[in-house]
């Protein structure tokens, strides 16, 4: 699978990630945030993430846990799809997920880890995906979406988040 999806595999919405993943090699994509995650927050100290960039958003733990979470739905969506099950998947609340969590108990390198696994587990189903299950489509959270554009939104996804971390969580740190 080296093509990007069209717009009609996913609502615009998603396009905010379908479009952060540069050219049409996704499993490349997603393999290479693995090396900038750990380049990004390895060395990050326990106590430095528990930071916070202002009152009510998430710490650092809090947004890896999130990535890990949120890919873990996107995999299970592209399995279910790409597998031919037909019947609608419910919407993925992020607030219900993060606050259910309670990331900020856990150790940012158990995150790390965790998100890591989650990960290798996305890669494994992607890189055995069969040729036509790409194209094959469903409804997830109320909207048309095909296994292609859900790769492609995974990966996008964490492109977002290491934005984030970038520019709100390291640089400047006050």
């Amino acid at each position: 699978m080296n093509r990007r999806p069209e717009a009609s595999e996913a609502e615009k919405y998603y396009w905010r990630y379908i479009d952060k993943v540069p050219g049409n090699d996704v499993i490349a994509t997603l393999e290479s945030q693995l090396d900038a995650l750990k380049a990004l927050l390895g060395g990050v100290p326990e106590e430095r993430s528990f930071y916070r960039y202002a009152p009510g958003k998430w710490s650092i733990r809090e947004v890896v846990n999130h990535m890990a979470d949120t890919e873990r739905a996107f995999a299970f969506r592209a399995l279910w799809f790409a597998r031919g099950f037909t019947e609608p998947l419910g919407d993925f609340d992020q607030h219900i997920a993060a606050t259910g969590a309670e990331a900020d108990r856990i150790p940012l390198a158990a995150h790390l880890e965790e998100f890591t696994q989650v990960r290798l587990s996305t890669l494994a189903l992607f890189r055995t995906m069969p040729e036509a299950a790409w194209a094959r489509q469903g409804v997830a959270g109320g909207n048309l979406v095909t296994v292609r554009a859900v790769a492609f939104i995974a990966a996008g996804h964490v492109a977002h988040h290491l934005e984030i971390l970038h520019e709100r969580y390291f640089e400047p740190v006050n």
